[in-house]
Protein backbone atom coordinates (compact mmCIF):
# COMPACT_ATOMS: atom_id res chain seq x y z
CA UNK A 1 0.00 0.00 0.00
CA UNK A 2 1.51 3.54 -0.87
CA UNK A 3 -0.26 6.68 0.11
CA UNK A 4 0.77 9.91 -2.00
CA UNK A 5 0.59 13.55 -2.05
CA UNK A 6 2.34 17.01 -3.20
CA UNK A 7 5.26 15.10 -3.98
CA UNK A 8 5.31 13.80 -0.55
CA UNK A 9 5.08 9.56 -0.36
CA UNK A 10 4.57 6.86 1.75
CA UNK A 11 5.07 3.12 1.43
CA UNK A 12 6.48 0.46 4.06
CA UNK A 13 9.72 -0.25 4.15
CA UNK A 14 11.64 -3.23 2.95
CA UNK A 15 14.79 -4.71 3.51
CA UNK A 16 15.78 -3.05 0.52
CA UNK A 17 16.07 0.14 2.20
CA UNK A 18 18.98 -1.31 4.31
CA UNK A 19 21.94 0.59 2.81
CA UNK A 20 19.75 4.43 2.39
CA UNK A 21 18.78 3.75 5.56
CA UNK A 22 21.80 3.65 7.43
CA UNK A 23 23.24 6.42 5.06
CA UNK A 24 20.53 8.50 6.50
CA UNK A 25 20.57 7.52 9.90
CA UNK A 26 24.55 8.06 10.57
CA UNK A 27 24.64 11.38 8.45
CA UNK A 28 21.94 12.23 11.12
CA UNK A 29 23.51 10.84 13.98
CA UNK A 30 23.88 14.39 15.99
CA UNK A 31 20.07 15.56 14.51
CA UNK A 32 18.17 12.26 15.84
CA UNK A 33 19.87 11.22 18.41
CA UNK A 34 18.50 13.23 21.13
CA UNK A 35 15.06 12.05 20.12
CA UNK A 36 15.58 8.95 19.66
CA UNK A 37 14.35 6.03 21.94
CA UNK A 38 16.64 3.89 24.15
CA UNK A 39 16.58 1.00 26.55
CA UNK A 40 16.94 1.48 30.53
CA UNK A 41 20.26 -0.09 31.65
CA UNK A 42 18.29 -2.98 33.78
CA UNK A 43 15.94 -4.05 30.00
CA UNK A 44 17.17 -6.90 28.51
CA UNK A 45 16.50 -5.25 24.87
CA UNK A 46 19.31 -5.88 22.83
CA UNK A 47 20.54 -3.13 19.88
CA UNK A 48 18.95 -4.23 16.68
CA UNK A 49 19.97 -5.12 13.31
CA UNK A 50 18.16 -3.05 10.49
CA UNK A 51 17.34 -6.67 9.30
CA UNK A 52 15.88 -7.55 12.40
CA UNK A 53 13.97 -4.10 12.91
CA UNK A 54 12.31 -4.48 9.81
CA UNK A 55 11.47 -8.30 10.15
CA UNK A 56 10.11 -7.22 13.60
CA UNK A 57 7.88 -4.22 11.85
CA UNK A 58 6.50 -6.66 9.25
CA UNK A 59 5.55 -9.44 11.16
CA UNK A 60 3.89 -6.77 13.62
CA UNK A 61 1.95 -5.46 10.63
CA UNK A 62 0.75 -8.42 9.38
CA UNK A 63 -0.46 -9.46 12.73
CA UNK A 64 -2.39 -5.97 12.81
CA UNK A 65 -0.79 -4.14 14.87
CA UNK A 66 1.95 -1.99 12.98
CA UNK A 67 2.03 0.03 9.83
CA UNK A 68 5.73 0.95 8.80
CA UNK A 69 6.40 3.14 6.42
CA UNK A 70 9.16 4.94 4.51
CA UNK A 71 8.59 8.51 3.84
CA UNK A 72 9.71 9.33 0.24
CA UNK A 73 9.66 13.37 -1.48
CA UNK A 74 9.97 12.81 -5.20
CA UNK A 75 11.20 8.99 -4.71
CA UNK A 76 13.98 10.23 -2.40
CA UNK A 77 13.86 8.26 1.08
CA UNK A 78 14.08 11.30 3.59
CA UNK A 79 12.85 9.64 6.51
CA UNK A 80 10.56 7.22 8.59
CA UNK A 81 6.68 7.34 9.67
CA UNK A 82 5.57 4.21 12.13
CA UNK A 83 2.06 3.79 13.27
CA UNK A 84 2.14 1.86 16.31
CA UNK A 85 0.40 0.28 19.36
CA UNK A 86 -3.02 -0.59 17.47
CA UNK A 87 -5.56 -1.51 19.56
CA UNK A 88 -8.66 -2.78 18.42
CA UNK A 89 -11.88 -3.69 20.37
CA UNK A 90 -13.32 -0.64 22.18
CA UNK A 91 -10.11 1.29 21.70
CA UNK A 92 -9.60 1.28 17.84
CA UNK A 93 -6.58 3.08 18.59
CA UNK A 94 -3.36 4.11 17.70
CA UNK A 95 -0.04 6.08 18.07
CA UNK A 96 2.21 7.50 15.66
CA UNK A 97 6.12 8.65 15.37
CA UNK A 98 8.48 9.52 12.60
CA UNK A 99 11.63 11.07 12.01
CA UNK A 100 13.27 13.08 8.93
CA UNK A 101 16.72 13.79 7.53
CA UNK A 102 17.95 17.05 8.60
CA UNK A 103 18.58 18.37 5.32
CA UNK A 104 14.61 18.27 4.61
CA UNK A 105 13.75 19.30 7.83
CA UNK A 106 11.21 22.58 7.94
CA UNK A 107 9.38 22.05 4.63
CA UNK A 108 6.47 20.56 5.57
CA UNK A 109 7.07 17.25 4.81
CA UNK A 110 6.41 15.28 7.42
CA UNK A 111 3.47 17.37 8.66
CA UNK A 112 2.34 15.81 4.88
CA UNK A 113 3.16 12.82 5.42
CA UNK A 114 1.01 12.16 9.10
CA UNK A 115 -1.83 13.94 7.48
CA UNK A 116 -1.53 11.13 5.06
CA UNK A 117 -0.87 8.26 7.82
CA UNK A 118 -3.59 9.74 9.74
CA UNK A 119 -6.52 9.71 6.85
CA UNK A 120 -5.91 6.23 6.21
CA UNK A 121 -5.87 5.12 9.68
CA UNK A 122 -9.19 6.80 10.50
CA UNK A 123 -10.05 5.66 6.58
CA UNK A 124 -9.35 2.10 5.39
CA UNK A 125 -7.64 0.76 8.46
CA UNK A 126 -11.15 1.86 10.32
CA UNK A 127 -9.37 3.66 13.64
CA UNK A 128 -11.15 6.21 16.15
CA UNK A 129 -8.55 7.99 17.13
CA UNK A 130 -4.42 8.70 16.64
CA UNK A 131 -2.23 9.80 19.89
CA UNK A 132 1.58 11.67 19.32
CA UNK A 133 3.67 11.75 22.07
CA UNK A 134 6.36 14.78 21.74
CA UNK A 135 9.04 15.81 24.17
CA UNK A 136 8.59 19.50 25.03
CA UNK A 137 11.90 20.42 23.77
CA UNK A 138 11.23 19.11 20.76
CA UNK A 139 9.47 22.06 18.30
CA UNK A 140 10.11 20.69 15.42
CA UNK A 141 7.52 17.83 16.29
CA UNK A 142 5.28 20.41 18.26
CA UNK A 143 5.00 22.46 15.01
CA UNK A 144 3.86 19.66 12.97
CA UNK A 145 0.97 18.78 15.43
CA UNK A 146 0.13 22.57 15.85
CA UNK A 147 0.16 22.78 11.86
CA UNK A 148 -2.57 19.68 11.66
CA UNK A 149 -4.52 21.17 14.48
CA UNK A 150 -4.00 17.96 16.93
CA UNK A 151 -5.51 18.68 20.37
CA UNK A 152 -3.17 18.32 23.23
CA UNK A 153 -4.77 15.50 25.82
CA UNK A 154 -1.90 15.75 28.67
CA UNK A 155 1.17 15.65 29.94
CA UNK A 156 3.13 12.19 30.72
CA UNK A 157 5.70 12.42 33.44
CA UNK A 158 9.12 10.60 32.49
CA UNK A 159 6.73 8.73 29.73
CA UNK A 160 9.53 6.87 27.31
CA UNK A 161 13.38 5.86 27.74
CA UNK A 162 14.76 8.65 24.82
CA UNK A 163 18.46 9.42 24.58
CA UNK A 164 18.87 7.44 28.09
CA UNK A 165 17.15 9.22 30.62
CA UNK A 166 13.26 8.76 31.47
CA UNK A 167 11.57 12.10 29.46
CA UNK A 168 8.43 14.02 29.48
CA UNK A 169 6.14 14.02 26.97
CA UNK A 170 3.42 16.15 26.09
CA UNK A 171 -0.22 14.25 24.68
CA UNK A 172 -1.91 15.16 21.56
CA UNK A 173 -4.61 13.45 19.55
CA UNK A 174 -7.47 13.70 17.35
CA UNK A 175 -10.25 11.33 17.06
CA UNK A 176 -12.55 11.39 13.40
CA UNK A 177 -14.74 13.19 14.41
CA UNK A 178 -11.96 15.95 14.60
CA UNK A 179 -11.63 16.16 11.05
CA UNK A 180 -14.15 14.49 9.37
CA UNK A 181 -13.35 16.08 5.98
CA UNK A 182 -9.79 14.40 6.48
CA UNK A 183 -6.78 16.13 7.82
CA UNK A 184 -5.25 15.90 4.21
CA UNK A 185 -7.97 18.61 2.95
CA UNK A 186 -7.49 20.26 6.36
CA UNK A 187 -4.16 20.79 5.91
CA UNK A 188 -4.14 22.00 2.31
CA UNK A 189 -7.24 24.34 2.78
CA UNK A 190 -4.64 25.53 6.07
CA UNK A 191 -2.06 26.08 3.67
CA UNK A 192 -4.30 27.95 0.93
CA UNK A 193 -5.71 30.61 3.72
CA UNK A 194 -1.91 30.84 5.43
CA UNK A 195 -1.18 31.25 8.80
CA UNK A 196 -4.26 34.04 9.55
CA UNK A 197 -6.96 31.64 9.78
CA UNK A 198 -7.06 29.07 12.93
CA UNK A 199 -9.06 25.80 12.07
CA UNK A 200 -11.98 25.55 15.53
CA UNK A 201 -10.12 21.94 16.40
CA UNK A 202 -6.47 23.97 16.67
CA UNK A 203 -4.84 23.65 20.02
CA UNK A 204 -4.12 27.08 21.11
CA UNK A 205 -0.66 26.30 22.33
Amino acid sequence: MVLESGGVRLRPITQADRHTWRRVRQANAAWLGPWDATAPSHSQAQPRSFAAMVRTMRREARAGRQLPFVIELDGRFVGQLTVSNVLRGSAQFASVGYWVDEAYAGRGIVTRAVALAVDHCFGPVGLHRIEVAIRPENHSSLRVVEKLGFVEVGHARRYLHIDGEWRDHRLFALTQEDVPEGLLVRLERGLREGPGTRDPHQSQE
